[in-house]
């Protein structure tokens, strides 16, 4: 596994610690940071940061195409790696849009539900679809 890919995970689970606690994500992050064990990479941080930075307009987007998804109903850890997902596609210009997607499909069939990888891959493709005309 790469580094970012590494940082990637460490960053779903950082916002998925936040979001079973009911924490902010911000806070969760520097805990994990003072704990270091395990580390948490400068790409972890800046991911977590971003998506924390643009989460209401993350949620929104994810709101808005998720065909008959509420963001209550989606199981925690996808609602991580597409939180993820949607700020790297939108926010990140150094990461390929197809690392991206394949990125948060690979970490979803590791980490939830047999369904979720292609739920996740089709909503992701449905925002990177829309992108050009997304205003950021």
């Amino acid at each position: 596994m790469g580094a970012r890919s590494k940082a990637r995970k460490r960053a779903v689970d950082v916002l998925y610690e936040a979001g079973q606690r009911d924490d902010d994500a911000v806070q969760t992050l520097r805990d994990r940071l003072a704990q270091s064990d395990p580390p948490v990479p400068e790409y972890a941080v800046e991911l977590v940061e971003g998506v924390v930075a643009h989460r209401p307009r993350i949620d929104e987007l994810l709101s808005t195409y998720a065909e008959e998804w509420t963001l209550d109903r989606m199981p925690p850890v996808d609602l991580a790696i597409l939180r993820l997902g949607t700020f790297e596609l939108l926010w990140r210009d150094d990461v390929p849009d197809a690392v991206v997607v394949s990125e948060a499909v690979a970490l979803a069939a590791s980490l939830s539900t047999d369904d979720s990888p292609a739920f996740i891959n089709g909503l992701l493709a449905r925002i990177l679809m829309l992108k050009p005309s997304l205003s950021t």
